[in-house]
C-alpha cells in the first residue's frame, strides 16, 4: 500500500475540502432542519462518483461506495447546535472565514469537518484502487445528533436493516484516535406541593423548597459516583430548574429539575435512577424520578420515539477495526495518541445498543465543539481524508 501516494492525494483535496466545507457552515442545519445541509452532502457525494446516494426516511443522508459484501462505515453527524449569543462571535457564525490554516463557522469542528473528510476519504480510496471486492463502504450523514445521539444509528440498523463491520466516527479527536466515551441520560426529579396564597406561606406547601433540599444531596451524590479507569468518573448535575404556581403572589405547587448524569463503565441507566430514588430528601418528599423521551419529528416528519439513554461504550484497543485506524495513521503520520471522548457521540447506538465495533478520528478539537468563534483545521482535513482511505483496505488485508 503507497502510503504516501494516499497523503499527497488528500493534500490535492484540500481546496476541494475547504469548499465543500464552507458551503456547510454556510447553511443553517440545526437538529430537525438540516434538509438543506443533507441535500448537499448529497450533491457533493454524487459529484465525486458515489455509487449509491440516497436519503432514508430519517433524513440521514447515506452514499455508498464499492461492491463487496461487507459494510465499512464511516459516520458524521451534519446537524449542528445554535450560535448562541452573537455578541460573544468575532466573526459571522454562517459567513465564516478561511485563512491559509483555518476555517471557522459554526459546525467547522463539531461536525461538519467530519463529513467532509469522509466523503473526500472515499474518493481518494476510488482514486487509488483501494476498494477491492470485499467491502462496500458507507459514508453516512446524520441527522439529530445534537438533539438526540445515536437515534439516527437506531433507525438506520433497525429500519435500513444496515449493520456494518465497524464504523468510523468522524467526531474532532484533537489529532488522536478515540475508542471509547462515557454514557449519559436525562433525568427528571418532581416534588408535588400545595398552593396557597403568598401573604401566607405557612397554608400550603412550599415544592420549592422541597426541591431544594433534593439538589443539595444530587450535588453531593456527585462525589459518589463510580469510577472506570479508562473512562473515568461518573458524574451528575443539574442543569434545569422549573417551578409551578398559581402565580406570582401563591405558594409553588409543583417543582422539577432535570439532571445530565453521565455514566461510567459499568453503571446502568437502572441503577442511576435508583440512586436518586434512594436519596432521602427524595424519599421523604415522595419526588417522582424519571427519565425523559425524545419524540421530535425529524426533517422529513417521522418521529421515532426514543428513551434519553445513552450507554457508554468501549471498543479494546487490539480490535481489529482499531488496529486498522492505528495502522494507517501510523503508516502516514507517526504514531498515534489512543485516547477516549469527554463528549457523546453516536456510538452509544452503534457500539452501546448494538455491539458493532467503532473507532474515533476526526478533524477539529472537542474544545471547539458548541463554543462561540468555532474554527478547525485544514490539514485536519487532509489527515483525515488520507487516514479514512487507508483504514478498509487495511482491514480487509488483515
Amino acid at each position: 500500500m503507497d502510503f504516501q501516494a494516499v497523503k499527497q492525494a488528500a493534500r490535492d483535496y484540500e481546496a476541494d475540502m475547504t469548499r465543500f466545507l464552507r458551503d456547510l457552515i454556510a447553511i443553517p442545519g440545526e437538529s430537525c432542519g438540516e434538509e438543506k445541509v443533507v441535500r448537499r452532502v448529497a450533491e457533493e457525494m454524487r459529484k465525486v462518483g458515489f455509487d449509491e446516494v440516497r436519503i432514508d426516511g430519517m433524513g440521514n443522508v447515506l452514499g455508498f461506495m464499492g461492491s463487496g459484501g461487507k459494510i465499512i462505515a464511516f459516520d458524521a453527524h451534519i446537524d449542528t447546535v445554535g450560535v448562541g449569543n452573537l455578541a460573544n462571535w468575532t466573526f459571522s457564525p454562517y459567513e465564516g472565514y478561511e485563512t491559509d490554516t483555518e476555517v471557522g463557522g459554526r459546525g467547522a469542528s463539531d461536525q461538519l469537518g467530519g463529513i467532509v473528510s469522509a466523503v473526500y476519504g472515499a474518493k481518494i480510496m476510488r482514486d487509488k484502487g483501494l476498494l477491492g471486492d470485499t467491502f462496500r463502504v458507507l459514508v453516512t450523514g446524520t441527522v439529530q445528533e445534537e438533539d438526540c445521539d445515536g437515534l439516527c444509528w437506531q433507525y438506520i440498523i433497525k429500519e435500513e436493516k444496515i449493520r456494518p463491520e465497524f464504523v468510523v466516527i468522524t467526531e474532532p479527536t484533537d489529532g488522536n484516535i478515540y475508542r471509547g466515551q462515557r454514557g449519559r441520560m436525562e433525568i427528571r426529579v418532581e416534588a408535588e406541593g400545595v398552593s396557597c396564597h403568598g401573604s401566607a406561606p405557612e397554608r400550603g406547601d412550599n415544592a420549592i423548597y422541597k426541591m431544594a433540599e433534593i439538589v443539595l444531596e444530587v450535588k453531593a451524590l456527585n462525589d459518589r459516583l463510580a469510577m472506570d479507569p479508562f473512562l473515568g468518573k461518573g458524574t451528575l448535575t443539574v442543569t434545569e430548574q422549573f417551578s409551578f404556581s398559581p402565580s406570582r403572589c401563591a405558594v409553588a405547587d409543583r417543582a422539577a429539575i432535570s439532571i445530565d448524569r453521565r455514566l461510567t463503565g459499568g453503571e446502568t441507566f437502572e441503577a442511576a435512577l435508583e440512586e436518586i430514588r434512594a436519596l432521602p430528601a427524595v424519599r421523604r418528599h415522595g419526588a417522582k424520578v424519571t427519565m425523559y423521551n425524545y419524540n421530535a419529528p425529524s426533517w422529513t416528519k417521522l418521529v421515532y420515539p426514543t428513551e434519553c439513554y445513552f450507554p457508554a461504550w468501549v471498543t479494546p484497543e487490539d480490535h481489529p477495526a482499531t488496529r486498522a485506524v492505528v495502522n494507517a495513521y501510523r503508516g502516514m503520520f507517526g504514531e498515534p495518541k489512543i485516547d477516549k471522548w469527554t463528549f457523546s457521540t453516536n456510538g452509544v447506538s452503534i457500539m452501546g445498543r448494538y455491539g458493532i465495533p467503532c473507532v474515533g478520528f476526526g478533524p477539529g478539537k472537542e474544545e471547539e465543539a458548541h463554543a462561540p468563534n468555532e474554527k478547525t483545521w485544514k490539514a485536519d482535513l487532509v489527515r483525515c481524508a488520507a487516514v479514512y482511505a487507508m483504514v478498509p483496505a487495511i482491514w480487509a488485508s488483515a
